[in-house]
């Protein structure tokens, strides 16, 4: 038995006369001490996934399963054993305090006084909220609500937790803390289990066992991290260091069209420069020799320098990338071959559907 399974698993929604597939023939398994990371763009289908496995939406085709109920038949039994964060939702009410908040929602999930005082306490601990305890949830920062909201989704020890970009808006101390804290809380209870939607590439790599890409509602990959970064044996990945003026956007898309056309590269994307604000550009050649491009979260250097990670389908063009980007007037500084990254394989497994 799974804690998690999905038998072709879709949903339509209508809309204005029209009939959108927000999830398409979804087949996916989770095994008891796994976290399952869900990686896709806004409108892929991540939400209405977990808002179907969590009871609060309806499946048009198929069946799911929550370790062996029914997840639509079943509804009670499953939510006694699930329990839901979203990234920026409010966790609780404005009024009352933060102890007041996690104690009224142990007593929704009819936790004794005893046990819910202890774990209260314990999870105030974890959560780093000691000196928040009696402080209103109206009055706490961004990043310390998100971390009440976190406590509030452990407060009945779920089975299965579900995590929707629980890390959205979040600070990199406040973000690094909730994903050391997942994993750990996996780590100690091989029988719990989490369903992780990111937008992060690098978050999904660092707590993730398995990781499915979810596209138009459709997985199109479901492997290990390691087994993904496997799959892209067409190619070598480079980082190249160009110096560029980081303020002029046309300059900058430029700069990626022109690499992504060059010979032999099959995509490209400007690197992050540290923060979690911002965004990715990028660029992906398709199988039918067509292009599309995009943004995702990231951010992009201030400092003169533009890193761009470029994957080549062979290491031979390296030298032709090289004289393209100098007879357009750029400066390159450094060219690094490197192993493939997640980013990478997203990219790929991208492109080759879009177009």
């Amino acid at each position: 038995m799974y804690a998690v399974e999905t038998i072709e698993l879709s949903r339509v929604f209508e809309l204005k006369g029209k009939s959108i597939l927000a999830l398409d023939d979804v087949n996916i398994r989770i095994g008891k001490g796994e976290i399952l990371g869900l990686l896709g763009a806004n409108g892929a289908g991540k939400t209405t996934l977990v808002k179907i496995l969590s009871t609060l939406l309806l499946p048009s085709k198929g069946s799911s399963y929550i370790h062996g109920h029914d997840v639509v038949k079943e509804a009670k039994q499953v939510r006694r054993i699930i329990n839901l964060v979203s990234g920026g939702e409010t966790p609780g009410y404005g009024m009352l305090t933060v102890r007041e908040n996690l104690w009224f929602f142990s007593q929704l999930y009819g936790l004794s006084s005893s046990t819910a005082r202890e774990r209260i306490e314990m999870l105030i601990r974890d959560m780093e909220l000691e000196q928040y305890r009696d402080v209103r949830m109206h009055r706490l920062s961004t990043g310390y609500k998100q971390r009440l909201n976190l406590a509030r989704g452990f407060i009945n020890d779920p089975k299965v937790l579900f995590l929707d970009e629980p890390t959205l808006g979040l600070d990199v101390i406040n973000a690094k803390h909730m994903r050391k804290y997942i994993r750990e809380w996996v780590n100690a209870d091989k029988t719990r289990t989490i369903l992780l939607t990111t937008h992060y590439l690098a978050e999904a790599e660092e707590v993730c066992d398995k990781i499915a890409i979810i596209y138009k509602g459709r997985i199109v990959a479901y492997e290990s991290p390691s087994a993904l970064k496997s799959s892209l044996s067409n190619g070598v990945s480079i980082n190249v260091e160009i110096f560029s003026d980081p303020t002029a956007i046309a300059s900058r898309n430029s700069m990626v069209e022109k690499i992504s056309r060059s010979s032999g590269v099959l995509a490209c994307m400007l690197e992050p420069s540290g923060s979690d604000n911002g965004y990715h550009d990028y660029m992906v050649k398709h199988e039918g020799g067509s292009y599309s491009n995009g943004r995702y979260d990231g951010s992009i250097s201030s400092d003169g320098l533009t890193r761009v990670r470029i994957i080549l389908d062979d290491d031979s063009k390296i030298p032709d990338l090289v004289s393209t980007l100098v007879l357009n007037g750029y400066k390159v500084l450094s060219v690094r071959k490197d192993q493939p990254t997640l980013e990478d394989v997203y990219m790929r497994y991208i492109g080759m559907r879009e177009g």
